[in-house]
């Protein structure tokens, strides 16, 4: 509380928690005027609102305080007698972490909202890029290599890849991409990649890494960490235009429960921190409040996508994370990475030749709704001698399954489906035919695909947009029992 003159507008008298929250002495606070705690323009709107008889009973001041901090306060006046005059008594609540935490949520509301549009416009899109390239490299096989349409057909396909990459970052983004989780030991993965990062910051930035020793484990996607730490990497070198250095910091962290009120979505626990610093150029307030929204950017026409840091944002929100950007004008920035800490030994998996797929004899039960997509696949299957029963949905499925006699070896089919989903048909038809394996395919997996527990149970998954090429490898790979496959029932 504090009581002001509204004649001379001076601070009267203020109380020990108005001395506590602007850090002024009580001496101090009696030679203020309102201006020096609103600003001039602010005290004179503050006392034109004073004279209205309809003013209402609190209003929000953005305020200042001794440091130059500034809080947000609720503010209701009084009318009162203070040694023998006509004076105003202030109270006041610092609303200031309120606001923050409002501003937050409104944030975060925005981005899951287009979260939502982009991952359905990747999933959708999805669909006819395995269409177009997949012709695209079936026609360019069948050509021979002088020919000038095998030439015209790869460039349909690298337009396709590309579209697939921007595809990838949407579902980053939307967290509707497919994780594959490991346990992993963050200053390996950062010393196995420093060498490729110092070539892509160029000599005239000095890379330094400071890793702690004994740092805690996570558990996250190796290869998506890998594209984190290097859009966090190409952000910071095109921050330093002129050079400058540029440090990747690891360590254990706790976060309690002070800061996790402070930060919509973050739980307080155990956590390793991967940050990025630079001594660029910053950023101001407005720029870090739309940061991670996709194709915001601030470099120019054709310099970035602005995708980079969405794509990390969801990256890290999907491994159950969180990100913090502390920037200034001039001052360079800082990107802090919070994954969950875990107990447990890190998972080192042997490299696998990458070997020519073979043909084969066996029976195939392909399910895809998409017809496209459908008729693709089979004539890739049928190419390379399988036998190919095709359905275009679950119902379906199994009519073709109970009118077969013979064996099916695998059923491939899209994850998402009307009416019943991809796992729940493998579920049903694991009691009529246990022998049978499965290899999942989507093009966009949201909640309802995780909770199947897919990756959890290790079953075998193709992400779309996928090639001829990679759908006839991982089909062997499933069939000889080395795609990390149960059957349909376990």
């Amino acid at each position: 509380m504090w009581i002001f003159d509204p004649g001379s507008e001076r601070i009267l008298e203020a109380n020990a928690a108005a001395g506590a929250l602007y850090g002024f002495s009580p001496e101090e606070f009696r030679s203020l005027k309102l201006a020096d705690l609103l600003g001039e323009q602010e005290s004179h709107r503050f006392m034109v609102e004073m004279r209205n008889p309809a003013r209402p009973a609190s209003s929000v001041w953005r305020q200042r305080t001794s440091s130059g901090r500034a809080i947000d306060v609720e503010m209701a006046i009084h009318e009162i007698d203070f040694l023998g005059r006509k004076a105003r008594l202030a109270v006041l609540m610092d609303i200031t972490g309120r606001r923050q935490l409002e501003d937050q949520l409104r944030q975060a509301q925005k981005m899951e909202a287009v979260g939502m549009l982009a991952g359905g416009v990747a999933h959708d899109f999805n669909n006819l890029l395995t269409i177009i390239t997949g012709y695209s490299q079936l026609i360019a096989n069948s050509l021979l290599p002088g020919d000038p349409n095998r030439q015209s057909a790869e460039q349909i396909m690298k337009a396709g890849e590309r579209a697939a990459a921007l595809t990838r970052q949407l579902l980053a983004f939307s967290r509707r991409q497919v994780l594959q989780p490991r346990i992993l030991e963050l200053n390996q993965l950062v010393h196995s990649l420093a060498a490729m990062l110092q070539r892509l910051i160029g000599e005239d930035v000095d890379l330094r890494l400071e890793l702690r020793p004994e740092l805690g484990r996570v558990s996250a996607d190796p290869g998506q960490l890998e594209q984190v730490l290097m859009n966090l990497t190409v952000n910071a070198r095109d921050a330093m235009p002129k050079g400058g250095a540029l440090t990747i910091e690891t360590a254990n962290v706790d976060l309690d429960e002070n800061y996790a009120s402070r930060h919509i979505g973050v739980r307080p626990g155990p956590f390793v921190l991967l940050a990025v610093s630079d001594t660029g150029v910053g950023m101001d307030e407005a720029t870090r409040m739309r940061l991670f929204e996709p194709f915001f950017t601030t470099k120019g026409s054709g310099k970035g996508t602005g995708l980079g840091l969405s794509t990390v944002f969801g990256i890290v929100k999907q491994s159950g994370g969180s990100v913090e950007v502390y920037s200034e004008p001039g001052r360079g920035t800082s990107v802090k990475v919070y994954l969950p800490r875990i107990d447990q030994a890190a998972i080192t998996e042997p490299e696998q030749a990458r070997r020519k797929t073979r043909r084969g004899t066996e029976t195939i039960l392909l399910v895809e709704d998409d017809e496209m997509v459908r008729t693709l696949v089979r004539e890739t299957l049928a190419r390379d001698g399988y036998g190919v029963l095709e359905a275009s949905d679950p119902i379906e499925a199994r009519e073709v399954a109970a009118g077969y006699t013979g064996q099916i070896h695998l059923l491939i089919t899209d994850v998402i489906m009307p009416k019943v989903s991809g796992r729940a048909l493998a579920e049903q038809m694991a009691h009529i035919r246990p022998d049978m394996k499965v290899l999942y395919m989507s093009g966009y997996t949201d909640s309802a695909v995780v909770a199947t527990g897919i990756l959890q149970k290790e079953v075998a998954f193709l992400q779309k947009p996928f090639t001829p090429a990679a759908l006839a490898e991982k089909v062997r790979d499933v069939l000889e029992g080395n795609g990390k496959t149960r059957q349909a029932g376990e």
